[in-house]
């Protein structure tokens, strides 16, 4: 079984970040992520004479930037200015370190690019996480919901008829593309505000969970025709 002193640098470095975003820092920057290597492994990452007392920046900016920096071979991916994520490829990575497996060497192969959201499913981002009825989910709330906060959650606007499915489910497929690109690593929106896979889930939750409280009146705007 492989133990910690024979890891390689690369994998220290990856495991120092997975401890980042274990601990909610997700994603992390160049500096939380100088630290946490030099607390994990003090004598890899600290400067040289006084390894207990200081980190050795250079040592580690030196493994996430540049051509041969891990955004670029596959493990980790650049989501902002001196902001990093593990990529899939990464956290499967840590798995197997952690179950002592073996990990294929790091190879040059240029990582792809980050997919980015669309801007369509970036704006519906935007407004679904500073809606009233995704702030009463989370203060446990959910009693105090009302239609007009569903509609607005929804951007349903004065949809009736058909209109009214097509929006729903438009509404479900951005969220489950926006889960899916996140999975790859946290992206920032047109705001400024950081999203999470985690976060597109507890949206998309939240649109199963509206659609089943209000039913009934989502059921009074099918039977509207747009002449109604």
């Amino acid at each position: 079984m492989k133990t910690v002193v024979e890891n390689t640098l690369p994998e220290k470095l990856l495991l120092a970040a997975s401890h980042l975003e274990e601990s909610g820092q997700s994603p992390f920057s160049a500096e939380a992520l100088i630290v946490s290597a030099w607390q994990k492994y003090p004598q890899t990452f600290g400067l040289r004479g006084y390894e207990d007392k200081y980190p050795d920046s250079n040592r580690v900016l030196s493994q996430i930037m540049g051509e041969k920096g891990l955004p670029n071979r596959g493990w980790m991916a650049k989501v902002g200015q001196k902001m990093y994520a593990l990529t899939r490829d990464g956290r499967q990575v840590v798995r197997k370190l952690l179950q002592g497996e073996e990990v294929p060497p790091l190879t040059s192969k240029r990582a792809a690019p980050l997919e980015r959201l669309p801007k369509e499913v970036d704006i519906l981002l935007q407004a679904q996480l500073c809606s009233s009825a995704l702030a009463k989910l989370r203060q446990g709330r959910q009693e105090e919901w009302t239609f007009a906060e569903a509609c607005r959650f929804w951007g349903l606007g004065d949809r009736t008829g058909q209109a009214v499915d097509a929006r729903l489910d438009e509404v479900q497929s951005q969220l489950g593309l926006a889960e899916k690109i996140l999975a790859n690593g946290p992206q920032t929106l047109g705001n400024g505000v950081e999203v999470s896979a985690a976060q597109a889930g507890q949206l998309a939750d939240l649109h199963h969970q509206l659609e089943q409280r209000f039913g009934r009146h989502l059921n009074l705007l099918r039977s509207r025709t747009s002449y109604g």
